[in-house]
């Protein structure tokens, strides 16, 4: 049991200091790639596995049942870590214990997500807010295999769609529709996302401390970072990615190639995913460059050959993740010129409580920031001895860096969405934590009896055990419940809940005689119409085009929402079927086939999915007395919530003309043009 602990002493190195020599890079490139590539491909089919199974428990909802079973399931999984570790982690071939480590880790993530949502087709949140434009951009990525805009007809992509492009072919697949494939496609990514982290990790430290690692990784990735399927990977793969780069900018001798294009390749996955991470771990390494030239200058280097030198290492970086990032980029760039006639995009223009603040993880009174307030320690004291120590606090500090430009930039009148790298903070601080008690108590072991050594290990593994179930069991029952409620409430495109309720009172209720209604009017594919509806959730479960977007922040700025926004009040105000026939003729867009607008209302209970922001722009008043309603957003930007709601009214008469077919769906009108 002794070798589960490291043991440093109080002058020495301890286990994760790096050894004299220049090279810290534990796993050579070949066996990289090998576990890389295997290890994703185990941990798809283990997800997939358990997945399958959960769906086969069809507990009904309400209920505990399915958060007992997740929390049971998930500690028998560490426990069995913990006892392997502990007391068995050199038995069995190395590859047998690489594929159990896999199956393990990919097997913790997927029970936590998959068991407490095994009787919903949907992920956490449901269909709404966020969900609405994530699901869209899959269901769009279904039908089409090139790059294009998630809503705006002809129009390049400006949100990265690598990672729904992926799940666009994991929906042809499957053989299912983008909205429907998002569940297990993002369980799955949250699978592979751990067992990544541990490949990732074992290229710095050593196999156990990589693990342990891994598994703190995803700890803090269920309680934070999952909500956000396609950011979570590149969040959690930052902190391994770090020490990387900063061993690669700090080696006196020429840093391997194959080092600086890993690098280089996972800042082009961000590229593609992520924007905001992209740019956070841009600043993060090229900081590192310049800090570590510094460093080297105030030890007597030349100026010019330390600026050469990072230069050269830094080039590798750049190149690499600029070819990976053309891949979903170059339309985006051409469409605009190489960016000399970009429009400003309103997607930075968020500023919720939580951006507002600094974070402070290690001051919570629970597990997590015990092990938070742990690892700042441990980063302090040992940043100037140790590499892994001094790559994650600078992360630290240019995460707190990040969150004071963000602050800043309010002057501009927009933010850096700081408060979506706390995420980033948390990994990197639980890890940190994790290290730092390791080293403690192979400190504590080495200045007691031997002979107490054995059960200093069996408390230690305990105590262990009892924090990785306590922050599972925090994250099933607390942290991921309001969204998982969601996922049960909303409803699907067949107009009925996970939980069988359908509620006419409810617009949701509705959804599946719409699209029913649009395609027997149009007589078209879905893929072929070009939809202005109130209802923007319909954009969510079929592909059709949107003439605009549901709200400006998710707007790709090439739509010009804005002029589209003009455009549809100036349709409101037409005086005429001819006057609005023209100018839907001459708009330049490519004016919708289809409007879906709100019948007249005296008062209608608000959709209680949906609950009405306070603007009087949303309640009935005189000018809409009568007429069909179509809500519209506008950006409130900074205040909170930044978006406006605001409805523009229709005169009924204007679609009583030969031009346009109508039809009423509960609360609705759908009108088509012949």
């Amino acid at each position: 049991m002794a070798g589960f602990f490291p043991q440093p002493t109080v002058t020495g190195p301890s286990p994760t200091d790096e050894p004299r020599q220049d090279s810290a890079v534990r796993l050579p490139l070949r066996s990289t790639v090998v576990e890389l590539l295997l290890g994703s491909v185990l941990a798809v089919v283990v997800s997939m596995v358990l997945q399958f199974a959960a769906t086969r428990l069809s507990i009904s909802e309400p209920s505990y049942a399915p958060e007992a079973l997740a929390a049971v399931a998930t500690g028998l999984v560490v426990l069995v870590l913990f006892t392997l570790l502990t007391f068995g982690h050199r038995r069995g071939p190395r590859w047998l214990r690489l594929a159990g480590t896999w199956t393990a880790l990919a097997a913790f993530s997927t029970l936590a997500l998959a068991v407490p949502l095994q009787n919903t087709r949907y992920y956490l949140g449901g269909s709404s807010t966020d969900n609405g434009f994530r699901m869209q951009y899959m269901t769009r990525m279904a039908e089409n295999l090139g790059l294009v805009d998630m809503n705006y007809v002809d129009t390049a992509p400006y949100y990265p769609a690598g990672w729904f492009w992926l799940g666009g072919r994991f929906a042809n697949l499957l053989g299912w529709e983008g909205w429907a494939a998002y569940k297990p496609y993002a369980i799955v990514w949250v699978a592979v996302t751990s067992v990544v982290a541990f490949t990732l990790w074992s290229v710095v430290i050593r196999r156990r401390l990589a693990l342990l690692a891994a598994l703190a990784t995803t700890l803090a990735g269920l309680l934070h970072g999952v909500h956000e399927p396609y950011a979570w990977p590149s969040a959690a793969w930052l902190p391994p990615v770090a020490v990387l780069t900063w061993h690669a900018m700090r080696r006196e001798s020429s840093a391997p190639r194959w080092t600086l294009a890993c690098i280089g390749a996972y800042v082009g996955f961000a590229a593609v995913t992520y924007t905001l991470h992209f740019g956070f771990a841009v600043l993060l390494f090229v900081t590192m460059a310049i800090v570590l030239g510094l460093l080297r200058i105030s030890r007597g280097a030349r100026v010019g050959d330390t600026v050469k030198r990072m230069f050269l290492r830094l080039l590798p970086v750049g190149v690499v993740s600029a070819l990976i990032a053309l891949l979903v980029w170059l339309p985006y760039i051409v469409a605009t010129q190489f960016f000399l006639d970009n429009p400003r995009s309103a997607a930075l223009h968020y500023l919720p409580e939580e951006g507002a603040f600094l974070p402070m993880p290690m001051t919570e009174g629970n597990a997590l920031g015990v092990l938070c307030l742990v690892g700042l320690v441990w980063l302090l004291i040992r940043c100037h001895r140790n590499e892994i120590a001094a790559a994650m606090l600078t992360t630290v500090v240019a995460v707190y860096t990040w969150f004071v430009l963000s602050t800043l930039a309010l002057v501009a009148k927009t933010t850096l969405l700081a408060f979506r790298l706390t995420v980033i903070l948390e990994v990197v601080l639980v890890v940190a934590g994790v290290l730092g008690l390791l080293e403690l108590i192979g400190y504590l072991r080495n200045r007691i009896d031997a002979r107490h050594a054995a059960q200093v290990t069996l408390v230690t593994a305990a105590l262990g055990l009892v924090g990785t179930v306590t922050i599972t069991q925090g994250a099933i029952g607390t942290a991921m419940q309001p969204a998982v409620q969601q996922a049960y409430t909303d409803y699907y495109p067949t107009g009925d809940t996970a939980r069988g309720e359908q509620d006419p009172e409810k617009t949701g209720a509705w959804t599946d005689e719409l699209i029913a209604t649009i395609s027997g009017l149009t007589g078209r594919e879905p893929q072929d119409n070009i939809v202005m509806s109130t209802d923007y959730k319909i954009m969510s479960f079929r592909p059709y085009w949107g003439y605009q977007q549901e709200t400006p922040h998710y707007a790709n700025p090439l739509g010009e929402y804005a002029d589209r926004a003009e455009r549809i009040t100036n349709w409101s105000k037409a005086s005429s079927s001819a006057d609005l026939v023209r100018m839907l003729n001459n708009d330049p867009y490519g004016a919708p086939n289809v409007f879906v607008l709100r019948l007249p209302t005296d008062g209608q209970e608000q959709d209680a999915q949906e609950p009405a922001q306070a603007d009087e722009a949303t309640q009935p008043d005189d000018e809409g007395a009568g007429k069909l309603a179509l809500q519209l957003k506008g950006d409130s930007f900074p205040q909170q919530p930044n978006v406006r709601d605001y409805d523009v009214y229709f005169d009924p008469a204007v679609f009583a003309s030969p031009e346009f077919e109508t039809r009423d769906v509960g609360p609705y009108r759908v009108v088509v043009r012949r």
